[in-house]
């Protein structure tokens, strides 16, 4: 075909295409899942996510299950936000052979429970002493956490209150409320809900929030040798985080949905084309030469038909290491035939035309007459084919991964939905673990479908009028 043929033939398509207003809307979704998908690593707020999904030490400072961040805007009573805290009154004190580092952190509580940990970070060589201390809105202070560390090479220090602040909470509930505070194992308090109460009985048991303005200090103590300190920060770990939460092992689910766009459409639209390929190939094939090899290809054909589908992917996946591209492999090798009798019946009108009688007569070979001449007739129906296949697939990677026979290497909606189904999100309400990546599923699979049905409504003149 010349590109003039072809210019032509895409105009008159897309005039066609852009009345329907399905197919416009599936368009659209598809620019905008490529865009993302684009510029995923900017979109993300985990840009290693896709590589490090199950590297829980990537994660590590998030809060566990935290909801959606908007979901505050439905709350009467706020629950604490995650976010990043800088220092402020950063200083370095000589005083001869010590040398001292003083940072602040800020933070301002007007919430109706206490965040679920308060992380800390700096960057340390040397052999500095830390104390860490609070000063509340009722002028109380406590000694958080003193500690001493020794770092031969420059390092990340992270210090979590969550953990780290047992001692100094303890010590406080006790002064508060000593009666109930010493018949509790320390081990079991969480220092959160103590630093962040009011100094009142039952402060451990029925904590009362104390809201205001606190500021966390910290000092750093060489009293030999070289050292520094350097890059202070603070996290809040709140109990909402994030466009979409994060579930059980503190993952970003945000960033997890941006990373399964990429293999959804990879998974899609790979499949549908092979599968769509190598059915109208076949399909063309069969009607061309007729005959005993028709008879023997439509035997073929009804063996494939009859496999089931389901469990047989089941079994193979189960014997063989769990794969994307197995199972890819795996959905080409059974899903082919979807096409192959529409294609044949076709290719069966097709091969009655005088031009195909013409080329036989001039002597062109069988391959050149069904490669050059038939199957270029049947483009739009393939890609319109192509465009329908594409959910089916999408769907089968998902319910393998939720089977727990999907790749867990890569990050899918299907193993999100694995992980959420084995982490208990249904048992414990974890409702944002559950629908995102379900919902995209179904937005994917629409935007084909709107895109495949209204191909098929320009391609095929009967459907115009149903």
């Amino acid at each position: 075909m010349k590109w003039k043929d072809f210019s032509y033939a895409f105009n008159e398509f897309w005039t066609e295409f852009r009345k329907i207003k399905s197919g416009m809307v599936g368009l659209v979704l598809l620019i905008i899942l490529i865009l993302i998908t684009i510029f995923e690593p900017i979109i993300s707020p985990y840009p290693e996510a896709t590589n490090r999904w199950r590297d829980i030490t990537y994660w590590e400072d998030n809060p566990k299950s935290a909801a959606p961040v908007w979901t505050n805007w439905f709350r009467k009573e706020k629950l604490p936000e995650t976010q990043i805290l800088e220092n402020s009154n950063f200083e370095e004190i000589s005083k001869g052979a010590l040398k001292i580092y003083n940072f602040d952190f800020d933070y301002n509580f007007d919430f109706a429970t206490a965040p679920e940990d308060f992380i800390i970070h700096f960057d340390a060589i040397g052999s500095p002493i830390i104390s860490i201390n609070l000063i509340r809105p009722d002028g109380e202070k406590i000694i958080l956490s003193k500690k001493s560390l020794n770092l031969s090479n420059k390092s990340d220090v992270r210090i979590s209150l969550g953990t780290d602040a047992k001692d100094g909470a303890y010590k406080f509930a006790n002064k508060i409320d000593y009666e109930n505070s010493s018949s509790v194992l320390k081990s079991t308090i969480n220092p959160l809900n103590i630093i962040f109460s009011q100094a009142k009985e039952n402060i451990i048991s029925s904590p009362e929030f104390l809201k205001g303005d606190y500021k966390i200090t910290v000092q750093a103590i060489f009293t030999k040798g070289e050292g520094e300190i350097s890059n202070p920060l603070a996290k809040i770990n709140g109990k909402v985080s994030g466009v979409l939460g994060t579930d059980n092992f503190k993952r970003d689910l945000w960033s997890g949905v941006l990373a399964g766009i990429k293999w959804a459409l990879l998974i899609g639209l790979l499949t549908a084309a092979i599968s769509v390929t190598v059915g109208v190939s076949y399909g063309i094939t069969s009607a061309y030469y007729g005959g005993w090899v028709d008879s023997f290809m439509q035997r073929i054909l009804e063996f494939f038909l009859n496999i089931p589908f389901i469990p047989i992917l089941i079994v193979i996946s189960a014997i063989f290491k769990p794969s994307i591209w197995t199972l890819i492999i795996l959905m080409c090798l059974l899903n082919w035939t979807g096409s192959v009798r529409t294609v044949r019946s076709m290719g069966l009108q097709i091969k009655e035309e005088t031009y195909i009688e013409a080329s036989k007569a001039l002597g062109a070979s069988n391959s050149r007459i069904i490669f050059k001449h038939m199957i270029p007739l049947l483009v739009p129906y393939s890609f319109a084919n192509m465009a329908l296949s594409v959910p089916a697939a999408i769907l089968t990677e998902a319910g393998m991964s939720v089977l727990g026979l999907g790749d867990a290497s890569i990050v899918t909606w299907g193993q999100i939905l694995q992980d959420a189904r084995t982490g208990g999100a249904m048992v414990q309400g974890i409702w944002w673990w559950i629908i995102p990546p379900g919902l995209m599923i179904s937005v994917v699979g629409m935007t084909f479908a709107f895109i495949g049905f209204s191909m098929d409504k320009i391609l095929m003149p009967k459907l115009k009028t149903r």
